[in-house]
């Protein structure tokens, strides 16, 4: 592994971290999710089984936002499972701000019929088991997720996951041109966007309407995908890119 990747990816041993988990957890629900495990970290990519995840939330900070809704998508390199996707809106404990119903578009009304996230909770660790989590910007929906968790629960949640952004991070440094790198030391910098949607267009894919949740976890697995095709070796050991 260079350098730069070891920078961006830590080999996390999740197998036996899953493991400790399940035997410290005194909750139920959260010691069968742990206890059905994750695949090896040897576990080539054409071989692991993944779930793009997403979450639409009311802010950045997971100790003062709360998540508004949830999608996720079941997925391998060979195919995406449109028909298992599933989605969810949840209640937050406050009303919405007017800002953040013109990002993600679910209204008050919505929100008041919706769920809590205790509802959804069962059905979201059973679509999560065994599969690694692709997701794009890795800081949103583990802080999220364990944040909502503890406060439900009172004990946290955790997976492994791939970060599509901090993989075309890597590959457009990894990637870059000798001109690119002559005019970086020359002063010359320009750095190209990460975004879920200026990745998206480097790779041709079409693009689809920001901030539904459901839409950005499609987008991410397509996303993941083409990253795999381009830049990333299938036979290659899971671990040396989960987080």
């Amino acid at each position: 592994m260079s350098r730069s990747r070891a920078k961006a990816f830590r080999r996390i041993d999740w197998p036996a971290r899953f493991q400790a988990l399940a035997k410290a957890t005194s909750i139920p629900m959260l010691a069968a999710y742990y206890g059905a495990g994750v695949v090896s970290g040897d576990t080539p990519l054409s071989q692991t089984p993944f779930v793009a995840l997403d979450l639409e939330t009311t802010g950045l900070d997971p100790q003062q936002s709360a998540i508004v809704s949830i999608g996720l998508v079941p997925f391998t390199l060979r195919r995406i499972r449109v028909a298992e996707a599933k989605y969810w809106v949840v209640r937050p404990r406050r009303a919405l701000a007017p800002e953040s119903v013109l990002i993600h578009r679910i209204t008050h009304e919505e929100l008041l019929q919706a769920p809590r996230f205790s509802a959804v909770l069962p059905a979201l660790l059973e679509a999560l088991a065994g599969r690694v989590v692709v997701v794009h910007y890795r800081n949103i929906e583990r802080p999220f997720l364990d944040q909502v968790c503890r406060r439900w629960m009172g004990d946290g949640l955790v997976f492994p996951l791939i970060d599509t952004m901090t993989v075309e991070a890597w590959s457009l440094h990894h990637n870059r041109s000798w001109l690119q790198r002559v005019g970086g030391w020359l002063g010359f910098k320009r750095r190209a966007s990460v975004r879920l949607a200026a990745c998206r267009e480097r790779y041709h894919l079409p693009a689809y309407t920001a901030h539904h949740a459901m839409t950005d976890a499609l987008a991410t697995a397509e996303l993941f995908l083409a990253q795999a095709a381009w830049h990333l070796d299938a036979a290659s050991p899971v671990r040396r890119w989960w987080l």
